[in-house]
């Protein structure tokens, strides 16, 4: 997959929006890596593992892309690869949406997280997989299958606890009430999707918002939870501002290349 200058839109517009792809990806998977040997049974220990490896995978991807566009913006003699925007970004650089910074919490909350956050995804690539721009279609038809397995296992485990016994049922309820709020970031768009858009790149984030309300009130129906009525939006992602989880993430996951620049082994 050779980057070269997109002609529908600037290399500056589809860098940005490569990083919020890759970001999100790369830190929800992160957060999802630190369950690693703490899960409640080994079955979910293993399935979360390898989700977090799926969506590093497709990080990879992601910010591969996003550094050879670099390359191509005025200024700039050479992009970077993905390991450095990865490791070598501070906050403020980062676009991951805010949802997937937000603690683990208890097993529902990170479960209610990941659905939440897989539901949009799964939408979104769906989309993509039509993009005009052959790279990001090509990135989103190889991540969509991961992302349908993401979704369909998610979702079954929000129907399980949330129909489940008072207790999950309770926890359940209350980790959609504590994250409902960075959901309505999804959905805000600003002049780098309008970009995307008009270029028939990616979708109008705003567009996507009948289709997930479908597919989340259904399975909150079955799961007996109920849909809180706020519709306050938490944002200020896709402008580098963030959380101060984000800072403790990036501390950890950054500590090695910052420690010893350019290692490898």
């Amino acid at each position: 997959m050779s980057a070269t200058a997109n002609p529908k839109v600037s290399p500056e517009a589809l860098f940005e929006f490569l990083l919020r792809m890759g970001d999100s990806t790369l830190i929800l998977g992160h957060r999802i890596s630190e369950w690693c040997g703490h899960s409640p049974v080994l079955e979910e220990d293993i399935a979360l593992a390898n989700t977090a490896l799926d969506l590093i995978g497709q990080t990879q991807m992601w910010l591969g892309l996003a550094g050879e566009i670099e390359g191509h913006i005025k200024g700039k003699e050479l992009g970077r690869n993905a390991d450095a925007l990865a490791y070598l970004r501070d906050v403020a650089e980062f676009r991951n949406a805010l949802i997937t910074e937000r603690p683990n919490g208890d097993f529902g909350v990170t479960t209610m997280r990941q659905y939440l956050f897989d539901s949009f995804h799964f939408i979104l690539l769906g989309k993509l997989v039509a993009s005009t721009d052959a790279r990001v279609a090509e990135i989103a038809a190889k991540a969509i299958n991961e992302v349908a397995y993401h979704v369909e296992r998610s979702s079954d485990l929000v129907i399980r606890l949330g129909d489940g016994t008072a207790e999950s049922h309770k926890r359940m309820q209350d980790a959609l009430d504590d994250l409902w709020g960075y959901t309505g970031e999804f959905f805000l768009g600003d002049s780098v999707d309008e970009a995307m858009a008009a270029a028939g790149i990616a979708p109008n984030p705003a567009d996507l918002r009948a289709e997930w309300d479908a597919a989340v009130n259904l399975v909150l129906l079955e799961a007996t939870l109920k849909r809180p009525a706020s519709s306050y939006a938490h944002k200020g992602a896709k402008k580098g501002i963030h959380s101060e989880y984000l800072g403790h993430i990036l501390a950890q996951m950054q500590f090695l290349q910052r420690a010893y620049p350019g290692c490898t082994w």
